[in-house]
């Protein structure tokens, strides 16, 4: 398979099928007040279901995605895609709250681990001189799913209660389950698959030895703090006098951000093209120059959409970009350098987070644009200073410099 070209319609199933896992990790943030009066938990206690998902992704990256490296990746697929139609059809039918907790944690776990598995399996399948296409695709529809997973899980809830979201997800998976069981193609398995725990203790080998890593890893915690600073500190001053949006109509200028995943294949080509240095470069100028227009809020709803637009385009490009060169490692890698680079992905998630919120409620939303420019300057400086950087001052790493 990888010899030919990777057909279009296993692309964009692959794409659907990893938009549709990743949703599994993000449906239960706009439900929190149903759960919490479903199972008479306090608002502070609600919290824990989005902790319960995201601890269940952080196990993901550190126990599942590793296997992905040691056997047969399409048994793996398929398991754990029957594993998280049976994990859904339990979470729907909570009926108290360890339960519910209990089943979270497992839409994460299984959701995280599928998501990610899926793009280090399509960077298996694809000619060599395609897999930036390939990445930049798959890696679209992740963040479709995860943009449209909080509109849906808000509709379905609304119409049928919260319980029906995790079932139609179970029938959803279940069907892609079914399409994906005879269409995934088969690859290469090691003929001496490493054991689990040599594979956890290479990891810690790989982040000091890869230099792509080394390089992309903290770039992408840059990445994503800035990114989390902005939509985790926008619902305060849009939810407040004078724009007083409603939590549905915050939730929809997400869809915004959709401009930069449908660009996604488009820059997975540029990077086959070799044009790394240009793609890097432009993707981190975008999101400087995106908080500019986003100093508007909350006088200017034009400017702001085409912050977001900027922002998320930029985001996106940056991502893809860096796990296309990822990816180029070995085959027999993939599993634990997504796995490593997702890691850093959920620390700098979690940091832009809090610190958007506090900067907003401390300090207003001038000074969370000065924050986000200011994330958005060092990655920039972190880049140049590796991109400058000549390839006999990183020995082991496995890729040139980009």
């Amino acid at each position: 398979m990888a010899a030919s070209v990777l057909p279009r319609a296993l692309l964009g199933l692959l794409a659907i099928a990893a938009g549709a896992s990743v949703a599994n990790v993000y449906y239960a943030q706009p439900l929190l007040e149903r759960l919490a009066q479903a199972f008479a938990m306090e608002r502070a206690t609600a919290g824990a279901v989005v902790a319960a998902t995201q601890a269940g992704s952080v196990l993901a990256l550190l126990g599942l995605l590793p296997l992905a490296d040691r056997g047969d990746r399409r048994r793996l697929l398929r398991m754990q895609l029957l594993a998280l139609v049976m994990a859904l059809l339990g979470l729907a039918a909570a009926r108290s709250t360890a339960w519910l907790l209990g089943g979270m944690l497992l839409a994460g776990l299984l959701g995280t681990a599928l998501t990610q598995g899926l793009i280090a399996y399509a960077a298996t399948l694809a000619p060599s001189g395609q897999r930036g296409r390939v990445v930049g695709m798959v890696q679209g529809g992740v963040f479709i799913g995860l943009l449209a997973a909080r509109v849906v899980s808000g509709a379905v809830a609304a119409l049928a209660g919260w319980r029906a979201v995790y079932l139609l997800s179970a029938v959803m998976m279940a069907a892609l389950a079914m399409l994906l069981w005879r269409r995934l193609p088969a690859v290469p398995v090691p003929s001496q698959p490493p054991a689990w725990r040599a594979l956890l203790g290479s990891m810690m080998t790989m982040l000091r030895s890869d230099r792509t890593l080394r390089e992309r890893g903290p770039l992408a915690l840059l990445l994503f703090a800035g990114l989390n600073v902005f939509w985790a500190a926008v619902p305060l001053p849009l939810s407040a006098s004078p724009m007083n949006w409603s939590t549905a109509a915050i939730g929809a200028l997400g869809l915004a951000g959709m401009v930069g995943a449908l660009l996604a294949a488009r820059v997975g080509h540029w990077m086959d093209r070799g044009f790394c240095l240009r793609v890097s470069l432009g993707a981190l100028l975008l999101m400087l120059l995106a908080w500019w227009p986003l100093l508007g809020l909350p006088h200017a709803l034009a400017w702001l959409l085409l912050g977001v637009v900027v922002l998320d385009l930029g985001g996106q490009a940056l991502h893809v970009s860096n796990q296309a060169l990822l990816l180029r490692a070995p085959a027999e890698q993939h599993g634990r350098l997504v796995a490593l680079y997702m890691l850093f992905y959920a620390v700098g998630s979690g940091a832009g987070a809090a610190a958007g919120t506090w900067m907003q409620a401390h300090h207003g939303w001038t000074r969370v644009c000065a924050l986000g420019a200011g994330i958005a300057v060092t990655a920039l400086a972190w880049w140049a200073l590796h991109a400058a950087a000549p390839a006999a001052r990183h020995p082991g790493g496995h890729r040139p410099p980009a």
